[in-house]
């Protein structure tokens, strides 16, 4: 087993953000604080005919909601699960090597969430925009409610396999947000050194499904299996909540965030775009053998996530 596995913080000590990357103060006025084109909302004709002031606000809640995102999946989904690992509490016989880099993934995650934190912070501080925002993001309800739903011999397992879900999709925006030069180097830089870290993590939980799903019995797959779509989509599906906050928020009338809303998430639109942003994660599950079951295949047509 140990030599199955090929560890990817083996330098970690010296090319971790939370060991190399210095503390970063957001300065300069007038520059975007969020990709446009990677805000839906802002090709829609009533923003697009909007004042200059009500744009921005969009862009600066848009930038709020990715931060409080980041912050609640770190220290409520990956800490907790990779705590865990690290005390050889997750269930799983794995090399000790993994256990080792456990550790490292939560320094790297609690790091992640407090650099966000002061981030948002300094925007707040900047803007003079206070966040609009719901006490938790969508995906924390989709995850209480799976939870809840599972049979009680697997519970736990939606914990673990939520963790190899974010882990394993590399959100479009850690790629992104970076190069784009309009926005300060502050953001671009905060958000590279998180990719940064993220490239490790995802090496190492498509590694640990490797462990994961053959040590799972016959009845524990087709059991949990048919949820993985869900825990997909608690992941990639939109926040509609804090969408429409964030729209209200920047000034825009009730009337004209409900038609944005209808207009832009049309339910065919985000099951295509969830589709694409899973697809490397679906092809680890495929590897894994998860969709040989019938019950976990079906969900996934279901879902629209596969053919």
């Amino acid at each position: 087993m140990e030599a199955d596995y090929r560890s990817r913080f083996r330098n970690w000590e010296r090319v971790a953000t939370v060991r190399n990357s210095p503390v970063r103060e957001l300065a300069g006025d007038g520059e975007l604080l969020f990709t446009p084109e990677l805000v839906p909302a802002m090709a829609h004709p009533i923003l697009a005919q909007a004042t200059p002031e009500i744009r921005e606000a969009v862009l600066v809640h848009r930038l709020y909601e990715y931060l409080k995102f980041t912050i609640d999946l770190e220290q409520s989904a990956v800490i907790p699960v990779t705590g865990h690992i690290s005390r050889g509490m997750s269930g799983l016989d794995l090399p000790e090597g993994m256990l080792l880099d456990a550790f490292k993934i939560v320094t790297d995650e609690a790091w992640h969430a407090q650099f966000t934190y002061e981030l948002l912070r300094d925007v707040r501080n900047r803007t003079r925009i206070a966040p609009a925002l719901p006490d938790a993001p969508t995906f924390t309800g989709a995850l209480t409610r799976i939870h809840e739903e599972l049979p009680s011999e697997i519970r736990g397992l939606d914990e673990i396999l939520f963790a190899i879900v974010s882990e394993t999709l590399i959100s479009s925006l850690l790629d992104e947000l970076p190069q784009d030069t309009r926005l300060p180097a502050t953001v671009r830089e905060m958000v590279a050194d998180h990719a940064a870290d993220e490239a490790k993590h995802h090496a190492y939980f498509s590694a640990l499904l490797r462990y994961l799903w053959p040590a799972m019995t016959r009845r524990e797959r087709e059991l949990a299996g048919p949820y993985i779509p869900q825990l997909i989509f608690a992941f990639l599906e939109p926040d509609y909540p804090s969408a429409a906050l964030g729209l209200r928020a920047a000034g825009l009338a009730g009337e004209d965030v409900e038609q944005i809303m209808s207009d832009v998430y049309g339910r065919d639109r985000i099951v295509a775009d969830v589709r694409r942003g899973a697809a490397p994660t679906i092809q680890y599950f495929v590897e894994a053998g998860a969709l040989e079951h019938g019950a976990t295949l079906e969900a996934f047509q279901e879902s629209g996530l596969i053919a």
